[in-house]
């Protein structure tokens, strides 16, 4: 390479690294007409773009065009089919489906109870078990949800934040009763409590005692499952509200940077625990826009760590983030549409490099994906993957003079909120328990700016559709169709009077003194500075439920009552 581009030189080095090391899938790399094409384009004179070094190369920093210089040849994204229903034994038969047909890591939706910390026993439980995910109230039913698969061979992420930790906990004795080496898994928890007072409100605790349990579960697996993500930072919860794509980059990033505030906090190192926090994003119907967002995303992310956190590693300056197309774009008025929004959505992650991605069912507006639906989801991503031309190239968009003029421009917007944050947390200069960004995240939250915010552009989004300024085909434009009613999932009542008897039974049956001594060990832990994953591990051994631990916290620290505003 010439001395004129220094950046495609450096690229061609790891490149071939990459290659030299078998990092590289080996496979036909030509168009349908079986026109060979490169890895990867860019300029042919870097120093005629102006600031070029912050497009650069992909596996260049700041990672605008990816993380890995080999894109997608190195490695498809994983294919990870979120799903949940009923009880567990139903779930784990729809996972054998997915991981049979093709999908390469699983995603745990769980009811409305379980998110919430309740056992399917408790009176606010009535009429919600197993209806918008999987019921767990024990150990036991994770032994059941993952019963015939190898937890140390299959990558799991739960989407959970209140009770994160102990269903955390719970994963890793059904883990231990596998026979699994705990300190192998791989997988991730969301645990992102900011985003639950920010937009999707299933908390349990007040800020403060969540941030603690975070902290602990940080420093217990940085420790002891090293590759295991303890966080995912979900900006798919804000965009489902009505959040704007820049807002949803901005208030995420800043949820992380808060995350790794708390971790600096706890004395943990920023190049050790970052390459453990992940992300979660909305991959909405704005198609341009969204890559945009992908791409500014990994770039402010990695300054930021670098330049304000001191991250010196590439691993822990690179942004790595699963993408869910958005729920909130699909339409019960004329449902096969759903199927076209959401393969564009999908490509769309794709082409803003996501590392994994869930596609969500035709029917999802009315129920749970039937199983037909599910299937078509899944089809979705592998006709991307194998028939597209995706997988040749690396940020095939890279250089496009639309889509990086939108990069910069909710960059922009993103910095100014940052900035925002900032001065509610009183600056970086003022005094901080945890660090100036997470004290302006608890100001906002309190004085509800982020709620307020939203509600906002959901608003102005809302009076666009009513005027037609924007369509949606089927609801406010082209609405003739002769339309066929869905079949659908509907969960039976009897799965609730059976997880309420098989509950009873598990209680009725464990050594009530030692899971008494195990939440009473769990208490002191939270009393003290000693870090509370043993003893909670300790608890769900003992098969205490998720209520049980999820109460005798409610009784240390009590509950969270969000402000009445208007």
């Amino acid at each position: 390479m010439t001395a004129e581009n220094p950046a495609r030189a450096r690229w061609q080095r790891a490149y071939d690294e990459a290659i030299a090391k078998g990092r590289y899938v080996d496979r036909d790399y030509t168009t349908l007409s079986g026109v060979e094409v490169a890895p990867v384009y860019g300029p042919a004179d870097e120093s005629a773009v102006e600031d070029f070094e912050r497009i650069g190369y992909p596996g260049q920093f700041p990672f605008t065009r990816g993380l890995h210089a080999t894109g997608y040849r190195g490695r498809p994204w994983t294919i990870r089919q979120f799903a949940g229903f009923g009880n567990a034994q139903q779930t784990n038969e729809r996972y054998k489906m997915i991981l049979g047909a093709g999908g390469g890591g699983l995603s745990v939706a769980f009811d409305m109870p379980t998110l919430m910390g309740r056992d399917s026993d408790d009176g606010l439980s009535i009429g919600e078990v197993g209806h918008c995910g999987v019921a767990i109230d024990s150990a036991a039913d994770m032994d059941i949800l993952f019963d015939g698969i190898n937890l140390q061979d299959v990558t799991t992420s739960m989407t959970i934040s209140g009770p994160a930790v102990p269903v955390f906990c719970m994963y890793i004795v059904a883990a231990e009763r596998q026979g699994a080496d705990i300190s192998k898994l791989n997988g991730t928890l969301q645990t992102d409590i900011f985003k639950e007072y920010i937009a999707q409100k299933e908390w349990l605790f007040a800020p403060e005692p969540h941030l603690r349990l975070i902290g602990d579960l940080m420093e217990y697996t940085s420790a002891d499952i090293p590759a295991y993500k303890p966080l995912s930072v979900s900006g798919y919860h804000i965009r489902e509200a009505g959040s704007t794509a820049a807002q949803e980059l901005a208030y995420t990033l800043a949820d992380g940077f808060g995350y790794v505030e708390l971790g600096q906090s706890r004395g943990l190192d920023v190049d050790v625990f970052a390459p453990g926090l992940s992300f979660f994003f909305d991959a909405h119907v704005d198609f341009f826009e969204e890559i945009a967002k992908f791409r500014a995303a990994r770039r402010i992310w990695a300054r930021w760590l670098r330049d304000v956190y001191g991250a010196k590693s590439e691993k822990a300056q690179q942004l790595r983030f699963h993408t869910q197309t958005a729920g909130v774009s699909l339409t019960a008025q004329q449902p096969d549409n759903n199927i076209v929004r959401t393969a564009i959505e999908a490509l769309s992650a794709v082409l803003g490099g996501t590392n994994s991605l869930h596609t969500n069912a035709l029917d999802e507006v009315l129920a749970l994906p039937s199983e037909h639906a599910a299937q078509i989801a899944l089809r979705t991503q592998q006709v991307i993957m194998e028939e597209t031309g995706v997988l040749n190239v690396a940020d095939p968009l890279g250089g496009s003079w639309y889509v990086e003029e939108l990069t910069d421009k909710i960059e922009a917007e993103a910095e100014k909120i940052f900035e925002r944050i900032m001065r509610f947390g009183g600056g970086k200069d003022a005094q901080h328990e945890i660090g100036p960004i997470t004290s302006g995240l608890l100001r906002g939250i309190e004085e509800g700016y982020f709620m307020s915010e939203i509600a906002d552009a959901a608003f102005i989004y809302q009076a666009s559709l009513e005027k037609g300024d924007k369509k949606v085909v089927g609801v406010n434009t082209l609405t003739s169709t002769d339309e066929q009613e869905l079949e659908i999932l509907r969960v039976s009542h009897e799965v609730e009077l059976e997880q309420r008897r098989v509950l009873e039974a598990r209680k009725a049956g464990r050594d009530e003194a030692k899971v008494s001594g195990a939440l009473d060990d769990m208490i002191a832990a939270a009393r003290g500075s000693q870090n509370m994953i043993p003893s909670m591990l300790e608890a769900c051994r003992a098969e205490a439920t998720l209520g049980e631990i999820c109460n005798a916290l409610r009784d240390e620290w009590g509950v969270y009552r969000e402000p009445a505003r208007f």
